[in-house]
């Protein structure tokens, strides 16, 4: 069976650079100079105007010619700039500068050790980076020359910065340049993905794929005034005000900061990286009224002795996105804040840009969208779907199976592979690797991850990318190791890395304790902490594979969990 979503369509608009949608609409012109930006290490604010005219000060500095004192980017000269940095709001302002010039810009993880930010610069090849100062040393990395590498934030007398970039080009008087023309398959990022299997890809990302999936929460936000009257904030410029916690180079967290927040007039109070005494420092000071989170920091919090002794009498919502969150967390939250009935929850991809569902609010759309207990709410609009059975067939109403997605937020596929693309990006269909089933009511359930890839803290975890490292350890103590994810995770669902090995004779006659302890300190330096091996290393004599040599991690991960809860019953 096929679904659609049940909200009205998008409203057609022509194709063009998705600036001119978010940053320069007709209504735009009637907002109040409110406080769009307060970054919390530094107490800096910016307005909404200041804003906008340093993105469009910083298009002309980045993409005049060097003989008018721009860095003359141009993106027929294969311009890619990467973006290697903490929060901080010139990170979202280089952002819109780059999509205004239609350069496309790199996402890299600011967690990333030099292994990873070395492989994911050989998928990207960025021609330029700007980068936190704390970071320098790892972008130094990408061999580029160093009048290509710029500070995003600080000084450094070897570097210039994205600061110094907009005033030379405010006081040398460099003519503005104009919003470049863009159509709906114009690159404007990438953004990285282990997709449904193996080591991570490099997502391509549109302007018509931000234009579609921006276009559709505003038709869903449209419907919330139709059943609840306009809030009253109790914030300083009435409006209200939202806690981005979350990474930016995380599709989650980048869709929130740099986009759906320009639908109406909003504050972001920005946390560089996360704290959690600074959050809740920042709660009570900032009068936040909306936070986002993934669920490993929602546990955190409800775990935490300050969540009971905070004052958070302004919080009138909370969000939760990028992995599961179960029922039980969420109750956790929400009986914190008795005036908050839930917690906004949803599913999405990057290989749908973002977001594919969100929960209702009950009443919408005359009672018809529902609001179930445990589910990640209902098709956003735009959005089609269908859920497959393993033959491929169409699933029933409620039959779990693969979830398939349709839409305009369909990414443009992976950067220079062919094979990853074909096997994800299907028939116009995108393959999510996720069980699923849909009620009767268009209600979309979590069932299952049928793909190997995990999710960890909200971040994507690839086990054949921990695989890889591992079997790349130079002493050659192994000769096969598989990775699955095993339960010991912060929430019930969530599932951690475990290594099966393989001792090569050479591993056999140092003994599986020094073994282990190797490859354990192996991967800890050339991984981020959320791929270490939470779930230990454990020695088998062979890996399972099937007659066509596929890897059988199910059955390794179903004999270690009995194991585990035949020693719990000792």
């Amino acid at each position: 069976m096929y679904y659609r979503s049940l909200f009205p369509d998008l409203p057609e608009v022509p194709e063009s650079n998705v600036h001119n949608l978010i940053l320069n609409r007709p209504d735009q012109q009637e907002w109040p100079d409110y406080t769009l930006f307060v970054n919390v290490a530094t107490g800096q604010r910016r307005s909404f105007k200041q804003f906008v005219e340093r993105v469009r000060d910083g298009a002309t500095a980045l993409g005049a010619d060097v003989a008018q004192g721009g860095l003359g980017l141009r993106p027929e000269n294969g311009e890619l700039v990467g973006i290697l940095s903490d929060n901080c709001p010139d990170y979202i302002a280089l952002i819109h500068s780059l999509l205004v010039i239609t350069v496309p810009f790199v996402l890299f993880s600011s967690y990333s050790t030099p292994h990873e930010f070395k492989y994911a610069n050989s998928l990207a090849r960025v021609t330029r980076i700007f980068v936190s100062p704390s970071l320098l040393p790892l972008a130094l990395t990408a061999g580029l020359p160093a009048d290509r590498i710029y500070l995003l934030e600080g000084e450094d007398t070897c570097y210039t910065n994205y600061d110094h970039l907009v005033s030379s080009a405010r006081k040398s008087g460099v003519p503005r340049l104009p919003v470049h023309q863009a159509d709906k398959n114009t690159l404007a990022y990438l953004v990285f993905s282990s997709g449904t299997s193996g080591p991570p890809k490099a997502i391509m990302i549109s302007h018509g794929n931000i234009t579609h999936i921006t276009l559709g929460l505003m038709v869903y936000s449209l419907e919330i005034p139709k059943i609840l009257k306009p809030p009253a904030w109790d914030t300083p410029d009435g409006i209200p005000v939202h806690f981005n916690v979350l990474p930016v180079y995380h599709s989650f967290s980048l869709f929130m900061t740099s986009f759906f927040n320009f639908i109406q007039p909003s504050t972001i109070v920005v946390l560089p990286k996360w704290n959690i005494d600074l959050f809740f420092d920042s709660v009570p000071k900032y009068r936040i009224t909306t936070i986002i989170l993934v669920p490993s920091l929602v546990h955190q919090l409800v775990h935490h002795p300050r969540f009971k002794t905070t004052n958070m009498s302004s919080v009138r919502s909370i969000g939760s996105g990028a992995a599961h969150l179960p029922p039980q967390l969420a109750d956790e939250l929400c009986a914190r804040f008795p005036d908050m009935d839930l917690v906004t929850e949803g599913y999405g991809l990057s290989e749908f840009t973002v977001t594919v569902s969100l929960k209702p609010i009950p009443g919408m759309l005359n009672g018809r969208a529902k609001n179930k207990p445990g589910s990640v709410g209902i098709l956003l609009p735009g959005v089609e779907a269908r859920i497959i059975r393993p033959d491929g067939s169409l699933a029933s109403p409620n039959e779990a199976g693969e979830l398939l997605v349709r839409g305009g937020a369909a990414a443009l596929g992976y950067r220079e592979n062919d094979k990853a693309t074909r096997e994800t990006f299907v028939d116009g269909w995108v393959r999510t690797g996720d069980h699923m089933r849909i009620d009767a009511d268009g209600v979309l359930f979590f069932e299952d991850r049928a793909k190997d890839t995990l999710k960890i803290s909200g971040m994507q975890v690839s086990p054949v990318e921990i695989e890889n490292t591992i079997l790349a350890q130079p002493d050659k103590l192994i000769t096969d190791v598989s990775v699955a994810g095993v339960s010991g995770g912060r929430t019930s669902d969530e599932r951690v890395p475990r290594a099966w090995i393989v001792l090569s004779p050479t591993g056999a006659a140092l003994g599986e304790k020094v073994v282990v302890a190797r490859l354990d300190s192996w991967v800890q330096e050339r991984l981020s902490r959320y791929k270490w091996l939470r779930g230990g290393i454990g020695r088998v004599e062979m890996i399972p594979k099937s007659p066509t040599g596929k890897v059988l991690r199910r059955m390794l991960v179903e004999e270690y969990e009995r194991d585990m809860k035949a020693q719990a019953k000792l």
